[in-house]
């Protein structure tokens, strides 16, 4: 596992506190519960609450960039976290899936304006899978919402003519 991280992120600063939705692939459940709970956890250290219905359920990662795109262009979401996992198997069909959703959740991030977190595992065995999904610092979960996050308080502050802009 990379040992690289991005520099520490800068304090969110909201206009309000954002809604999200999250969007979570029932295919391979006991790992994409593990996201899911990591992204409610850190949601939850930094005061940002879900409300019912917030949380959908996808049937696989291929169907999550339609849902997120509907959910963007709904207008009630300032940002969607979609979690997924798909591990290799002996035929192409992990890089089909891989590939069209990374693609789909791209273009519904940049067709909306609505910050769209890939938190989609794309791992060669269960084991890397299980390890990204543990209750730890590295669960990816909790850095898809935490990118969701700090994407719109960046977008917040551009939109305010760049007010409190983070310098690099």
């Amino acid at each position: 596992m990379s040992t690289a991280h991005p520099a520490a992120a800068p304090a969110l600063e909201f206009d309000a506190p954002p809604r999200l939705a999250l969007v979570v692939s029932r295919f391979n459940e006991d790992v994409t519960g593990g996201l899911r709970d990591g992204a409610l956890a850190w949601l939850g250290e930094h005061g940002i609450a879900l409300r019912d219905g917030d949380v959908i359920a996808a049937p696989g990662a291929y169907e999550m960039p339609l849902i997120a795109q509907a959910l963007a262009r709904s207008g009630r979401y300032q940002g969607v976290i979609c979690l997924g996992c798909v591990i290799k198997g002996d035929t192409a069909h992990f890089e089909f899936i891989s590939l069209g959703a990374a693609t789909g959740l791209m273009q519904a991030s940049l067709a909306t304006g609505v910050p769209v977190a890939f938190g989609i595992l794309t791992t060669y065995t269960e084991a890397q899978a299980t390890a990204r999904s543990a209750p730890d610092a590295h669960n990816k979960g909790r850095e898809a919402a935490a990118a969701c996050a700090e994407t719109i308080s960046i977008l917040q502050r551009i939109a305010r003519g760049g007010r409190g802009a983070i310098a690099i």
